[in-house]
């Protein structure tokens, strides 16, 4: 019998159960996705967009009865990989949150956001079809607060948003198919999210420059 092989199995069998169990029980806050964004990403548009979506995912949140915490948290680090790996764009994430201990509901958010796109795992909970839903979404109404004489969020309205959403060549990066889809999935009307991504972004707007 080789007692170094069954001890060191042993070993390894607790530690993984040991992981699964910290997975399981760890519940990751804002000062740690915080720190996990900034390490992964110098770009400040692409850390004022994890912001500008946390937000909007904190303000959804509220509206339908939801963790307020964990939503905000999952869409502050929802495109943490996308400048260091853009190649691997919701793959990399999921090693990078599972060496970092995070549990799996939070992890299948975050890769659930690339569905059709650069992963194959669709949105099933409520989480799952704003986060989907809202990130194209913050960035056309970025883009629409940028034209504005004002350059800012806080005197924007619904309407606005769906004039530029009528002309396809502006904001051309912003999917309106996937925004439409999302709105479908949520049971939302365009001008009703519209409005909500605009206040989500309000409260936020000081600190991402709109």
């Amino acid at each position: 019998m080789n007692v170094k092989r069954i001890l060191s199995d042993n070993n390894q069998t607790i530690l993984s159960k040991t992981r699964e169990v910290t997975m399981e029980t760890h519940v990751p806050n804002r000062e740690e996705a915080l720190k996990l964004l900034i390490k992964y990403n110098s770009s400040v548009a692409l850390i004022n967009h994890a912001k500008a979506v946390e937000g909007v995912m904190r303000y959804m949140a509220r509206k339908v009865g939801e963790d307020e915490e964990k939503w905000g948290v999952i869409g502050l680090v929802h495109d943490l990989d996308y400048e260091q790996f853009p190649e691997q764009h919701c793959v990399k994430v999921r090693s990078i949150l599972e060496e970092h201990g995070w549990p799996e509901d939070y992890i299948r958010a975050v890769v659930s956001h690339g569905w059709g796109l650069c992963s194959e795992v669709k949105p099933e909970s409520i989480l799952e079809k704003t986060l989907y839903t809202i990130d194209e979404l913050t960035g056309l109404v970025t883009a629409c607060a940028l034209v504005r004489p004002s350059r800012s969020v806080m005197d924007m309205k619904a309407k606005s948003v769906k004039k530029k959403w009528k002309q396809p060549s502006f904001a051309a990066g912003a999917n309106r198919d996937v925004i439409a889809q999302g709105a479908e999935m949520l049971g939302m009307e365009l001008d009703e999210l519209f409005t909500d991504v605009i206040m989500g972004m309000r409260e936020v707007a000081e600190e991402i420059g709109l």
